[in-house]
C-alpha cells in the first residue's frame, strides 16, 4: 500500500532522523536518490545538458547536490538561481567543485535563461519544497513554461513546485513534471488530482524516515495495490452456497431509465455476492439481459432477504423506494438520484445505529449536496470527500479523475484509487460501479473496503476494455472478471 503523510508529519520525522545523523547526511541521501533517478531518465549522462531550477530552501539544496553528482559523471550542469542570496551554500559549493556553473535569474528570467531551459536534455525542478502554498511566484513562471515546452524531460524534487502537498490543490501556475522523485514518504498531493496530473511518474526514495510508528503522525491518504486488493476480495469456501455468499438487492431504474438498472445488475453479478435481487419497474429489461437475477415487483422491505442494498441509479423521483432502502438494517450504497432523494437525517440515523452506508457521488452531485460549485469539489477532492462524510456520517466514494474514499465521519486516511482511464467517463459507468460496490458490501466487506476495491477493479476493467479506444459501460462490466483475476494472480511483489 502506498501511504501518504502530511507535510507536518514528514517534517517532524525528518527532524527526528537528522538529530541522529551527521550533519547533512539526510540531504546527501536524498541527493543520491535524485541523481540516480535523473541518470535513469537521461540514459546517457556523459555529455548531457542538465539545468537545475534552484529556489531558496532545502529543495534547492537537494537539486544542487544531485547536480554535482551528475557533473562528476560528465554532464554539463548549470544551476539557475531564483534567489541568489539564499541558495543552499553547501550545495552551491559542491556543484562548483564538480565543474557545474551558476546563472542568476534575478528578478526575472531573461531570454538567455529561458533558452537555456528550453534546450536542456533534463530540467530539475528544485524551486519550491513541500511546504510551498499557492502557485509559483511570478519570477518562476517563465522558467516553468520554458521547461514544459522544452526538449528535455522535467524531474521534480519531492513535489512539483506550485502544487499543494497536503491537499492536491493547484492554485496557480505550477511545474509539470515527467517524473517526481519523492523522499521518505508519499505526499497526498502526489496521489490526488489535480496535483497528481502535474507529478508524472512518481519515484520513491527511502531515506530512512520512521512514519506511522510511535505516534509519529497518522497517514492522510493511502492507495491500495494489487496485493492489498487481493487480500480483501471475497473467496467462497467449500461449504458456501449462493445465500451464504451474500445477496445484494438492487433498487434502481425507472420507466425513463431502465438501462441504469440493467447496468447496476451487470456490475453486481460480477462483484462476489452469491445472488442479485432486483426490485423496480425495469424487471423485464433486467431479466432479458440477466436471467439469473431474482426479480421482485415488491419494494425493498418486502423483496426478500438481502445482505446489502444499492439504491438510486436511474431512480428518477422515487423518494419512497430510497427511504425504504435506508430504513433497512443492512449496508446500503446510495448513488445517482438516490443521493438527491436521501434525507440527511435518515443517513445519519443509520450511522447512529451502526449500519454502514456508502455514498458514491461524482463531483457535480457532491457539489449539490455541499451547496458549492462543482469547480470547488474538483479543485479540492480530499476536503470535499471528508466534508461530505462528516455531514452525512457515511462513507463517501467521490468519483472522478482521482476517485477517493473517505470513511464515515471524515476522519482517518482517505483511500485514493490508482487505477482507471479517462475512457471511463462514459454514460452508465457509474451504474456498473455501484452494482459492483453493493455486491462487495453484501459479501461482507466494510463500506470503505467495498468502495475502494470496487473502484480499483472498475478502473482496471476500464483499462482492459479501452486499450486506448472508446468503451461502453457494458464493455467495462464484461471485463470485471478479468480485472479480478489479474489482481488475484499478480506476483506478491506488485503489492
Amino acid at each position: 500500500m502506498r501511504t501518504a503523510y502530511s507535510v507536518e508529519t514528514v517534517r517532524a520525522a525528518e527532524r527526528e532522523l537528522m538529530a541522529r545523523l551527521p550533519e547533512g547526511a539526510l540531504m546527501q541521501r536524498a541527493a543520491a536518490g535524485l541523481a540516480a533517478a535523473c541518470a535513469d531518465v537521461l540514459g546517457r549522462v556523459y555529455g548531457s545538458r542538465v539545468v537545475l531550477l534552484v529556489g531558496s530552501g532545502d529543495n534547492g539544496g537537494d537539486a544542487l547536490y544531485a547536480g554535482a553528482r551528475l557533473a562528476r559523471r560528465g554532464a554539463g550542469v548549470r544551476a539557475v538561481l531564483l534567489a541568489p542570496g539564499r541558495a543552499h551554500a553547501g550545495g552551491l559549493a559542491a556543484l562548483r567543485r564538480a565543474g557545474g556553473s551558476v546563472v542568476e535569474a534575478g528578478a526575472g528570467a531573461g531570454a538567455s535563461v529561458v533558452r537555456l531551459v528550453e534546450q536542456a536534455d533534463l530540467v530539475v525542478d528544485g524551486i519550491v519544497g513541500i511546504g510551498g502554498k499557492g502557485g509559483l511566484r511570478e519570477e518562476a513562471v517563465p522558467l516553468a513554461e520554458a521547461a514544459r515546452r522544452g526538449r528535455g524531460a522535467v524531474v521534480a524534487v519531492d513535489l512539483p513546485s506550485g502544487v499543494d502537498a497536503d491537499t492536491g490543490e493547484v492554485r496557480g501556475a505550477a511545474v509539470r513534471a515527467d517524473v517526481t522523485v519523492t523522499f521518505g514518504a508519499y505526499k497526498p498531493g502526489l496521489l490526488i488530482d489535480p496535483a497528481r496530473e502535474y507529478a508524472g511518474v512518481v519515484r520513491f526514495v527511502d531515506i530512512g524516515l520512521e512514519l506511522g510508528l510511535g505516534g509519529a503522525g497518522a497517514a492522510q491518504a493511502e492507495a491500495l495495490q494489487h496485493a492489498d486488493v487481493a487480500r480483501l476480495l471475497p473467496v467462497p469456501a467449500a461449504e458456501s452456497d449462493k445465500y451464504r455468499r451474500g445477496v445484494v438487492g438492487i433498487a434502481a431504474g425507472s420507466a425513463r431509465y431502465p438501462g441504469a438498472a440493467v447496468l447496476a445488475v451487470a456490475g453486481a453479478l460480477r462483484g462476489g455476492a452469491g445472488a442479485v435481487r432486483y426490485v423496480g419497474p425495469a424487471g423485464g429489461a433486467v431479466l432479458a439481459r440477466h436471467p439469473e437475477t431474482l426479480v421482485s415487483e415488491r419494494g425493498p422491505a418486502r423483496a426478500g432477504r438481502v445482505q446489502a442494498w444499492v439504491v438510486g441509479p436511474g431512480a428518477g423521483d422515487d423518494a419512497a423506494t430510497v427511504a425504504e432502502a435506508l430504513a433497512a438494517d443492512v449496508p446500503v450504497l446510495i448513488d445517482a438520484d438516490g443521493l438527491r432523494l436521501a434525507e440527511v437525517g435518515a443517513v445519519r440515523g443509520r450511522g447512529a445505529r451502526g449500519v454502514p452506508t456508502l455514498m458514491t457521488p461524482h463531483a457535480g452531485e457532491a457539489a449539490a449536496l455541499l451547496g458549492v460549485e462543482r469547480e470547488v469539489v474538483e479543485a479540492g477532492r480530499l476536503a470535499a470527500a471528508r466534508e461530505l462524510a462528516g455531514r452525512y456520517g457515511a462513507a463517501v466514494l467521490l468519483k472522478g479523475s482521482t476517485t477517493v474514499v473517505a470513511e464515515a465521519g471524515g476522519g482517518g486516511a482517505v483511500r485514493v484509487n490508482p487505477t482507471g482511464t479517462p475512457w471511463l467517463a462514459t454514460a452508465g459507468s457509474g451504474d456498473v460501479l455501484s452494482g459492483l460496490g453493493g455486491s462487495l458490501l453484501a459479501a461482507g466487506l466494510s463500506a470503505v473496503d467495498a468502495g475502494s476495491v470496487a473502484a480499483y477493479l472498475h478502473g482496471l476493467a476500464g483499462r482492459f476494455a479501452a486499450e486506448g479506444a472508446p468503451v461502453s459501460a457494458e464493455d467495462v462490466a464484461g471485463r470485471i472478471p478479468e480485472a479480478w483475476r489479474s489482481v488475484v494472480r499478480a506476483p506478491a511483489v506488485r503489492g
